[in-house]
């Protein structure tokens, strides 16, 4: 109810225009960082061989605390989504709603594969991971390169 009286207000004092703006400034607060990421496996191979970059392939659930818990405080962090940008060509599947490809696991989320550029995992782990477990792997992976 109380959110009804606030879009009201909004409404009536600022009118149609500024109360679209307002809702889409507030829902993209809550937009992760993996929404603008590829979710199409075929597509992510492509464009890893054309860019000659290696793949960070994010396999999560809808609705599991685990995977939110990672985009809310690993992702979240400048400095890890500057590295993964200008290392890897990065991938986001959803098991509730992208096709997940055979070979990678499709059950327990969040998942993590390094892979190269022609698909092949060289590294995998599973679960939460903080921000500076997760840079200790990014330069494990580094090394396998």
């Amino acid at each position: 109810m109380k959110n009804y009286i606030i879009l009201n207000l909004i409404y009536y004092n600022f009118g149609m225009k500024k109360l679209l703006l307002f809702l889409l400034l507030v829902s993209s607060l809550f937009a992760y960082e993996t929404d603008s990421w590829l979710h199409d496996y075929s597509a992510a191979l492509k464009e890893a061989q054309k860019e000659h970059k290696h793949i960070y392939l994010f396999i999560g659930a809808d609705k599991c605390k685990y995977c939110k818990m990672f985009k809310e405080q690993t992702l979240s962090q400048k400095h890890i989504m500057q590295t993964l940008k200008k290392e890897y060509v990065l991938i986001y599947l959803s098991r509730d709603r992208h096709t997940v490809p055979d070979g990678f696991v499709k059950f327990g989320a969040p998942v993590h594969y390094f892979l190269n550029e022609q698909g092949k995992v060289l590294h995998q782990t599973a679960g939460f991971v903080n921000p500076d477990a997760f840079l200790d792997i990014l330069d494990d992976v580094e090394i396998m390169k």
